[in-house]
């Protein structure tokens, strides 16, 4: 004859046995959820296509070859491609990086790019010190131009308005087989809205930047003869 704890103790284990199933086929159930989850992939930017204007033949022979320098960065992350921002109304003086978005390359080469596609509609561009020496080979007096990037950012004035904010120190100089001799040097400051209070608002403002940064120099360099 069986007991009442021995009834008890059946009870209780039939119950923790189907507690136990019950918990283990919910587990099945949503396995995938019990899993980690792969980390988000940041969007990637680039100033996009853009688009460039060919100058007349006889106004391109006209212009004598130029040697671009490697854009150097000045008191921003070298070599980072982070996409910064700045929040003038809480603290303007700390810069922050988006931490779901990112430059395809460092804004220092994107800038070089957008400098050489529009200088380079109307003469020949030659990379670096690689061209510079060319040039001192065929006893040519090559511009040199150098510019350092100072300032590269989304400028939040607001929580819903920013602008993006770009910085460029450009220097020319003649150079000659004892050196170079600085012709001119200014500082280029463009700042273009952002179309949305957000990353890619950002990325948008700050390719317009480039775009019209490079164009100013352009015409700084036929300003100067160069």
């Amino acid at each position: 004859m069986q007991t009442i704890k021995t009834i008890a103790d059946r009870r209780c284990s039939t119950r923790a046995g189907a507690l136990f199933a019950c918990v283990l086929a919910g587990l099945m159930a949503s396995g995938c959820s019990v899993l980690p989850k792969p980390p988000a992939r940041p969007d990637v930017y680039d100033f996009g296509p853009g688009t460039v204007v060919v100058p007349a033949p006889d106004a391109a022979a006209a212009l004598a070859p130029l040697a671009l320098a490697d854009v150097e960065t000045v008191g921003l992350p070298e070599g980072s491609s982070a996409l910064l921002y700045r929040l003038v109304y809480a603290n303007a003086q700390q810069l922050q990086p988006y931490s779901q978005a990112r430059w395809s390359q460092p804004p220092a080469l994107l800038v070089q790019q957008a400098l050489r596609a529009h200088l380079g509609a109307g003469r020949a561009v030659l990379s670096g010190d690689d061209g510079l020496a060319t040039l001192l080979q065929q006893d040519r007096m090559p511009t040199v131009l150098r510019a350092q990037l100072e300032e590269f950012s989304q400028v939040f004035e607001s929580p819903a308005q920013s602008h993006g904010l770009l910085r460029l120190r450009v220097s020319v100089a003649d150079a000659s087989a004892r050196g170079e001799t600085l012709v001119a040097q200014r500082v280029f400051e463009v700042r273009r809205p952002a179309p949305s209070a957000d990353a890619a608002g950002g990325a948008r403002a700050l390719s317009e930047a480039a775009a019209q940064a490079a164009t100013e120099v352009a015409a700084w360099l036929r300003q100067l003869g160069r």
